[in-house]
């Protein structure tokens, strides 16, 4: 047959528009199904208990939009820091989103909000801290789990003026500092774990503290300051000391003064003077070459204490770092200080950091076994996670064995319903999501009961958080899209 010439007629069946139509459809619903069950999958988030990474409050009606990677833990195991979807193993109709903080075989423990793990075996657990290594972020994790601080707005810690510093211009984010003088943040007191820090203002003030979500409970001793820094001629220098306990830590930027006769320090002192102290004598790290500032010549300066590492970042470069060792008053406050001259502060930020401790936390150690993890949510504050899961075990009538479940307070699961006509009801709904009840005279608690129940086994995480992709709410000049890490 030549191009262009029509095929005869073969006899072939007529085609038929509605059949093409179906199986179109079909092959789209197999493929839909296929990507939801074994490669990617859409959650929204209904709770806070991952701010600042993942946001959800009915109060502003955000609730992040995130896609899941189902595919990569085929492949390898979940890594310590993921943020991951498992099914809860106390209702695993039920599924959760947190961080990964603990992956077994290891101990993993909370103290003074920091993680510490070891590697010693089961049967022969850690007795002293010098067992114990303090876990650390990646930098990019620790990047989008700082939880911003914010200086004059509604119920946040304000800056103090102290010495000469009443001449001083401070703004939202700028501070002028006019001559010598010093500040003081917060005004009074420590810098506290309220679970209302690091959403952006709009958000922040919009949250009511609720009933049952503990709260500035605990002194947060990790904390970090950035700023552009523009200092005149006559600035001799720009101090920054943070605070912790009796602690002082003292950050030191040499002025345009002093014509490149000095460098930047870092030292470490306890005021104490305990002989008991950990840090029982001055820590002092140097730069090994003479450094000033010019006169006119803006730095992006972030200055912080982390997990018991000091550090001085200048235009983006870790330039100095010194270990202490770690304290156990956590009270702090920052102080920042100018000698001689003017000096500009721009986009002066504070965040402190992730503190896993509140007042609901049931446990603080753990021996995590091969191929179980602990969970911890950002929020530390406003999350149920692997400090104080909890299973509940009863004999019910009718049901054969023992009835297994999440355990939840306040009258949340079980819940126990008086003013029925044979007396009081009682609910419990049990680990596969089915609900039972009873007369509450008539069921018995099975031994043990309410057994601290941490771990999730690596089956039933189901996958890894990718990314925001909505929402965007104008009313909060808020566009949530980004990478999760």
């Amino acid at each position: 047959m030549r191009l262009g010439e029509k095929a005869p007629k073969t006899g072939a069946a007529p085609r038929r528009p509605w059949r093409d139509n179906i199986e179109a459809v079909t092959m789209a619903i197999i493929v839909a199904v296929m990507l939801k069950y074994f490669i990617i999958e859409a959650y929204k988030i209904p709770t806070g208990s991952m701010q600042p990474t993942l946001m959800g409050n009915t109060e502003t009606g955000i609730f992040d939009r995130i896609i899941v990677d189902k595919l990569s833990y085929r492949y390898r195991d979940p890594e310590r820091f993921e943020v991951a979807v498992f099914k809860y193993p106390l209702d695993i109709s039920m599924n959760y989103i947190k961080r990964i903080a603990g992956v077994g075989p290891e101990w993993l423990r909370i103290k003074n909000g920091d993680l510490w793990r070891s590697d010693r075996p089961k049967d022969d657990p850690p007795r002293y801290d010098s067992d114990w290594t303090i876990v650390r972020r990646p930098k990019n994790v620790q990047k989008d789990t700082w939880k911003l601080l914010d200086p004059g707005a509604k119920d946040c810690p304000e800056w103090r003026r102290l010495g000469d510093a009443s001449s001083w211009d401070i703004q939202e984010d700028r501070i002028v500092a006019r001559s010598d003088g010093s500040l003081r943040l917060p005004d009074n007191g420590s810098f506290m774990d309220d679970f209302r820090d690091g959403y952006p203002r709009a958000v922040r003030e919009a949250l009511r503290r609720r009933r049952g979500v503990p709260t500035a409970n605990n002194p947060v001793g990790d904390l970090r300051l950035e700023a552009e820094i523009t200092a005149d001629a006559n600035c001799e220098s720009v101090e920054v000391a943070l605070r912790e306990g009796s602690r002082v830590y003292n950050f030191t930027l040499p002025g345009p003064a002093l014509n490149g006769e000095a460098t930047f320090s870092i030292t470490a002192k306890d005021l104490s003077r305990s002989a008991r102290s950990p840090l029982n004598q001055d820590l002092e790290a140097q730069h090994s070459s003479s450094w000033s500032m010019e006169a006119g010549v803006s730095y992006n300066v972030a200055i912080e204490n982390l997990d018991d590492l000091l550090s001085l970042t200048i235009d983006g470069e870790e330039l100095l770092s010194l270990e202490i060792p770690a304290a156990t008053d956590q009270s702090s406050y920052l102080n920042l200080s100018v000698v001689g001259g003017d000096v500009v502060l721009d986009e002066v930020h504070i965040y402190r950091d992730i503190y896993y401790l509140s007042d609901r936390v049931k446990v603080s150690q753990w021996f995590i076994d091969e191929d179980h993890y602990i969970m911890l949510g950002d929020n530390t504050q406003d999350s149920s996670d692997s400090r104080e899961w909890t299973l509940a075990r009863y004999h019910i009538p009718g049901v054969a064995g023992v009835v297994e479940g999440n355990y939840r307070g306040q009258d949340e699961n079980p819940q126990r319903i008086p003013g029925g006509p044979e007396g009081t009801m009682f609910f419990f709904r049990d680990k596969w999501g089915t609900l039972h009840s009873s007369l509450d005279s008539e069921r018995r608690n099975a031994e043990p009961n309410n057994v601290l129940y941490s771990q999730v086994p690596k089956k039933l995480i189901t996958g890894r958080a990718l990314i925001v992709f909505w929402p965007i709410k104008p009313s909060f000049w808020l566009w949530r899209l980004k990478w999760i890490r």
